[in-house]
């Protein structure tokens, strides 16, 4: 009996210091850590300082301080663009790779160029409506630069956006027909909310023109881009995510050292619109 109750206790002495080894030795099973990145500070972080000009205020009013506050930035050439983008649109579950706008594909960063199976710069505010071209400011600005894929990119082509169409290959539940694009749902609110951006930055100064939100499709090269308010409801309808505001903090922090105004604060696009 006595030799039963040893037996027991050398058995429990021995599982005891099994699990203390156990604690004490690192997992080799272990998850590894993964490439998302810190999560951007709350837009209220920035609402005494940075937009504390802004404060009180509604309709060309706003605009207006916004447009003052957000001119203040530092410009890239259209090449720094590349590097750029590999930043801002990182894979949160893959830091080789860029999430393509459009499509919602993830494709890797050293797939840029201009040949098929490539992601380039694709400029939400097409480009000629304004005639900006590639131009260092509105032909560089990263608040509406985003990887997409080749051919992707040449189906969006200088559309306008609108609800409506038919899918495409590679369209992630994108959507065109004749005259419009219409995005993804999960990305129709960061579509709404770049063209709000460049309808605020750009007003007709620097050599450019005066961009402008309107309720039209096939604007053709005029400086407009509608329909407004179908852009009004997918802002509503598609919140920011942790995505699109790292994104904005990512710019502001490393690059243009400028902020999206209705990225931090949706509402705005209500109050002046």
């Amino acid at each position: 009996m006595l030799a039963t109750r040893t037996g027991r206790r050398r058995a429990a002495a021995l599982a005891a210091t099994a699990a203390l080894a156990a604690l004490a030795t690192p997992s080799l099973a272990a998850t590894p850590a993964t490439a998302t990145p810190p999560a951007a500070p709350a837009p209220a972080d920035y609402d005494d300082t940075y937009y504390k000009d802004a404060a009180g205020k509604t309709g060309d009013d706003l605009k207006a301080a916004l447009h003052t506050i957000i001119s203040d930035q530092t410009k890239l050439s259209y090449d720094a663009v590349w590097d750029a983008l590999k930043a801002t649109d990182q894979d949160p579950a893959d830091s080789d790779s860029v999430i393509l706008l459009y499509s919602g594909l993830s494709r890797a960063k050293s797939a840029n160029g201009g040949d098929g199976g490539d992601w380039n710069r694709e400029h939400v505010w097409a480009k000629s409506h304004g005639d900006f071209g590639t131009a260092t400011g509105p032909g560089t600005d990263l608040h509406h630069l985003r990887p997409e894929d080749v051919a992707v990119n040449a189906v969006r082509g200088n559309k306008d956006f609108d609800d409506g169409g038919s899918g495409f290959t590679d369209s992630g539940g994108s959507l065109t027909d004749a005259d419009s694009f219409e995005p993804r749902d999960a990305v129709k609110g960061d579509v709404a909310r770049m063209i709000f951006y460049m309808a605020t930055r750009y007003e007709g100064g620097e050599g450019f023109a005066d961009l402008e939100v309107n309720g039209s499709v096939d604007n053709g090269s005029n400086p407009y881009i509608g329909k407004v308010s179908v852009l009004k409801t997918w802002n509503d309808e598609d919140p920011p995510d942790a995505f699109e505001e790292r994104r904005n903090q990512v710019i502001y922090d490393t690059y243009q050292h400028n902020r999206n105004p209705f990225v931090d604060h949706p509402e705005w696009v209500g109050a002046i619109w």
